[in-house]
């Protein structure tokens, strides 16, 4: 307990969004879709994470307004802002994502640094607990776009703060088509895990999701690893036209 002469220790304050947008305009379609989206609660937003590149600026934002809405919704914003400055015009993107590394993909793939993105550390998110965390996040920020999101819900009851996503992945042959991932929060050590598993049908996948909400889910199953490759080597006909390293 402090003494009467003791200081208290300053509070952080937490910054708010700048989108620095006061010089620039749109058509008016435009803006009241920005407005609408992003700006109208733009107090609200708290900056994870920020980068600007000439006349484009990429954000992960948390939204505190998401737990007043429809229960289970996404709380992370990610946005991308384009700017004309010789028209003083912006256009910008939006998507509302589960995971913070889901935002961060969508980010990347929309041309932000991967190594220009990453989370404010002192703004309050539970940090990875593990191994395991890391080395997963940063596996869907990099390959986010090899998978299309089927299914989320966001739980921030404090004795169970829990989000599960559905994943669906784009290439038909790929092991364990639906994944999905689950982020767990431990609310007395403040940290969080992420974890992923396997399935072979959407329903199977869904329905662990439903049971997990419900505090009846197993273990997560494994991803199938991918099938090992033919060991019969391919003889051609003619030399190849072009040396090796075409893409994948």
């Amino acid at each position: 307990m402090l003494s009467p002469t003791e200081p208290a220790p300053a509070r952080k304050s937490i910054p708010q969004v700048d989108f620095e947008l006061d010089d620039f305009d749109a058509d008016e379609e435009r803006y009241l879709d920005f407005y609408r989206k992003v700006a109208a609660h733009e107090d609200m937003l708290v900056p994870l994470a920020e980068h600007h590149d000439g006349t484009h600026s990429y954000y992960v934002l948390f939204d505190r307004t998401a737990t007043y809405g429809h229960p289970g919704m996404p709380q992370y914003v990610a946005v991308h802002l384009k700017r004309d400055r010789e028209e003083e015009t912006f256009d910008f993107e939006q998507a509302l994502l589960p995971l913070p590394a889901m935002a961060q993909s969508w980010l990347i793939h929309r041309g932000c640094p991967h190594d220009a993105i990453g989370l404010n550390p002192e703004l309050g998110s539970p940090p990875p607990a593990d191994k395991a965390t890391r080395a997963l996040e940063r596996r869907l920020a990099g390959d986010g776009d090899h998978y299309a999101m089927g299914y989320s819900y966001t739980c921030d009851d404090p004795d169970d703060m829990v989000t599960v996503v559905a994943l669906r992945a784009l290439d038909e042959r790929a092991p364990s088509p639906f994944r999905v991932v689950v982020e767990e929060v431990d609310t007395d050590a403040w940290t969080h895990t992420l974890r992923e598993g396997g399935f072979d049908t959407v329903g199977e996948a869904l329905q662990w999701c439903d049971d997990r909400l419900t505090g009846e889910a197993g273990p997560l199953p494994p991803v199938r690893p991918p099938a090992a490759a033919s060991r019969v080597a391919c003889v051609p006909k003619a030399p190849a036209p072009r040396p090796p390293g075409r893409l994948r």
